[in-house]
This record gives C-alpha cells, sequence and structure tokens, in this order.
C-alpha cells in the first residue's frame, strides 16, 4: 500500500514538474504581443532564439542595452521563441514556433532570426536583406545598414536614434 501511495505521489509530482516546464506556445505568445501592442501604439518584433546560439545572446544583449532598450520598449513588442534545442533542452522550445519559422520560409537560415508584425498580426518584415540572406545578429557594416532601414520602415525610430 504505501509503495502505491509513493508511486502515485511521484507520479503526480512529476507531472507538475513537466507541466511547469513547458514552454507557452508561439501563437499564444504572439497573440498577447499583439493585444499590448494595440493598447500601446507598436509593432511586434518576434526573435527566434535557442540556449546555445551565441548570437542570439548577442543580438537580445544589444537590444536590452542601456543605450538601445527604451528605443525597443517604446516601437516594439518583444516576443523571443525558442527554437532547434538540443537533446534535454528541447522542452525549453516553445511549440509552433518552428512552424512559424517554416511558414516564413526561415528553417534553414539559422538563428537568431526576426520577424515583425503589425499589432494585427499582419507581417511587415523579416530579417532577409536584399540577397535573400539572413541578417541574424547584425554585425558587419552592410548588416547594420540593412537592420537600419528594416526598423525605420517598421518604427517611429528617427536616423539620429538609429545611429546609437
Amino acid at each position: 500500500m504505501k509503495l502505491k501511495l509513493l508511486l502515485l505521489v511521484l507520479f503526480i509530482m512529476s507531472f507538475f514538474v513537466n507541466s511547469m516546464q513547458a514552454q507557452r506556445p508561439a501563437e499564444e505568445l504572439l497573440n498577447d504581443a499583439c493585444e499590448v501592442a494595440k493598447t500601446d501604439q507598436k509593432n511586434v518584433m518576434v526573435i527566434f532564439t535557442a540556449t546555445w546560439c551565441g548570437w542570439c545572446k548577442r543580438m537580445l544583449a544589444n537590444i536590452k542595452s542601456e543605450a538601445c532598450e527604451a528605443m525597443f520598449e517604446r516601437n516594439y513588442e518583444i516576443v523571443t521563441l525558442d527554437v532547434m534545442e538540443r537533446g534535454d533542452k528541447k522542452i525549453l522550445e516553445n511549440p509552433g514556433a518552428y512552424d512559424l519559422l517554416v511558414k516564413y520560409k526561415a528553417e534553414n537560415s539559422g538563428i537568431p532570426f526576426f520577424l515583425i508584425f503589425d499589432a494585427n498580426s499582419n507581417f511587415l518584415e523579416d530579417s532577409f536583406n536584399d540577397k535573400g540572406e539572413n541578417l541574424g545578429c547584425p554585425a558587419s557594416f552592410e548588416e547594420v545598414a540593412d537592420f537600419k532601414k528594416i526598423l525605420l520602415r517598421t518604427s517611429s525610430m528617427t536616423e539620429k536614434e538609429l545611429e546609437v
């Protein structure tokens, strides 16, 4: 009897631990972000990342830097979606995030990858440059110039602000 009770308790605990670790679905996060964006009159930037991706961490650190954070927060509701994890980190992926990459033909582009939507979930931009290459975390002069063009088209940021 005690063994059955112990097994039942362990089963229930493992169920709750697994439920707490499961990530929110991409669609739900995007819908929530659009609702906030409508209220705050801004667009939604979705950034696809993974725990192993150094460039992803660099991009998010740049966006959240003291110099840039206020500009991005004023113009975008930012959503990060975890994709392409490996091994025991697979549980960190947001359900439906990879499907969103596929929908926008970015499953082979590498990460970070971003999409920008208006507050009504209408697609505005992605991180592909004019050559069809993923800007990822813009680093070269050309990539930064392309990123600035995207930000100018999808935000109220000025040229002067983008010099930061």
